[in-house]
């Protein structure tokens, strides 16, 4: 980039707050993506609305593409520049800007840190239900921009359910308020549904305004271990049919089991095939009915061990332990690729079956851990990225995955998006059509294609598979 533009952007943000060195490139050429780099041209710290619509409207002169980063936790090689450009960081924009207790509402910066979201809620008794993996490092802007889920998805929703108002810089440079602090609001289109998970390919999200509820009394954790998945699959689905709705219903196979006690030395027991990680909140009595029956649920199906937390704190140990099932495996092989697959959660058993057919099929290591309750998988590959060989293997499993995961109702993504990863794949999920609508919608917005280039729309879709689905 031209040091005359360089200048430019130094003059909206200070010459302190852009990085242009090639070290700082590079540190912001890739995310938590295996096999996805590209440095951009330039790196800007921007700390306010107005000086992101100073960034944009420079950038639309100049044709310059914008990629919108928060901490870098995307797993679709969402934020990675694929065409060079600008990368927007947000540490400057990481302010809680009221806590509304009338109308039980938060309103922050992007740059906010998840969990702190979190915890300033519940400092005042109330509650932020939204807790993906990564809260302790991602930042809401990303959570938005990802609508992205989380342990308590089951019970609570993901991101999008919690998001009432925003503040988005278009592509023009214009300043876009959408939504408010209302329980209802049907004035035209939905542009907060719009702009939430749209990856910043429609707009720079600059202030978020959160629904808050009560936070729960009181909850209670349990496990339960089995010496089969599908044992624990039917666990999960006879519990929903049951019409309980536990705040959090985690699955883990033996592989993600031992990988997390190497890591945490937490008495796991190595033999189990597969863990349940069992969690209800509410009123106390509901509470106490609720886990007790899918402790009794679980054993009828087949488990082999249950147990309830007797403390909180033993409770929080067991989810911290859930939470860091990708750590842990990361450890265990130099390439980690997290999938993210979603069925409905009566297909539970049949996905489970399918991801270990495909994982002998072509030979490749695969734990699989996630949000059992509500459908959605994470089958893990542990791969080496240098072994080309191995990865087209990987690569082969993946598609096949994803192909079962439709065959069965589900989708290609439950919370990580699209980004450049998947976007092949898209198209095997909402048809051609799909695409053109959303492609009409990305014209209309960003004419000159901008805002994150390269992510949700590929260049060439993938040719769908024909796999065995009983």
């Amino acid at each position: 980039m031209k040091k005359r533009i360089i200048n430019t952007f130094a003059a909206i943000v200070g010459q302190e707050n852009i990085r242009y060195s090639q070290a700082q490139l590079h540190a912001y050429s890739y995310d938590a993506t295996a096999n996805f780099q590209s440095k951009p041209d330039l790196v800007v710290a921007p700390a306010s609305t107005e000086e992101i619509a100073e960034i944009v409207k420079l950038c639309a002169k100049k044709q310059i593409p914008i990629v919108s980063r928060g901490s870098g936790t995307n797993l679709a090689a969402g934020t990675v520049p694929t065409n060079g450009g600008v990368v927007i960081l947000f540490h400057r924009m990481n302010e809680i800007l009221e806590l509304d207790q009338e109308n039980l509402t938060m309103t922050v910066q992007p740059g906010v840190i998840t969990q702190d979201i979190s915890v300033h809620a519940e400092q005042h008794g109330l509650f932020y239900p939204p807790d993906p993996s990564s809260m302790k490092i991602s930042t809401i802007g990303g959570n938005v921009s990802e609508n992205s889920g989380g342990l308590r998805g089951l019970k609570y929703g993901v991101t999008k359910d919690y998001v009432k108002a925003l503040t988005v810089v278009l592509a023009d440079g214009s300043i876009l308020k959408t939504g408010g602090k209302l329980a209802k609001d049907v004035a035209g289109y939905d542009l907060t549904s719009l702009l939430v998970g749209s990856e910043g390919t429609l707009g720079i999200i600059t202030e978020i305004t959160l629904k808050l509820i009560p936070l729960p009394v009181y909850k209670k954790t349990g496990i339960a271990y089995f010496n089969s998945l599908e044992d624990a699959a039917k666990t999960v689905s006879s519990i929903i049919a049951h019409k309980i709705i536990p705040v959090t219903l985690e699955f883990m196979d033996r592989g993600t089991i031992g990988a997390i006690e190497d890591f945490m030395k937490m008495g796991l027991p190595r033999d189990a095939e597969a863990m349940l990680l069992l969690e209800q909140d509410g009123d106390e009595e509901l509470v106490e009915r609720d886990i007790q029956k899918m402790i009794d649920i679980a054993v009828a199906k087949g488990a082999t061990s249950t147990s309830i937390a007797a403390s909180s704190e033993e409770a929080d140990v067991l989810k911290a332990g859930r939470r860091s099932a990708l750590s842990a495996l990361a450890r265990k092989r130099p390439t980690t690729i997290l999938e993210d697959a979603t069925v409905p959660r009566s297909e539970i058993a049949k996905m489970v079956r399918a991801i270990q057919e495909i994982a002998q099929k072509y030979n490749v290591q695969i734990s699989t851990f996630g949000h059992a309750g509500d459908g959605n998988l994470h089958p893990t590959c542990l791969t080496d990225i240098r072994n080309k060989e191995e990865m087209e293997r990987v690569e082969k499993a993946l598609e096949e995955i994803f192909e079962a995961a439709i065959q069965l109702g589900g989708t290609i993504t439950g919370e990580h998006g699209v980004g450049e990863m998947k976007a092949p794949y898209l198209e095997w999920k909402i048809g051609e059509s799909g695409i053109q609508v959303m492609k009409l919608i990305k014209q209309s917005l960003d004419p000159q294609n901008i805002m994150n280039p390269g992510k949700v729309f590929a260049k060439a879709s993938k040719k769908r598979l024909v796999v065995h689905n009983e």
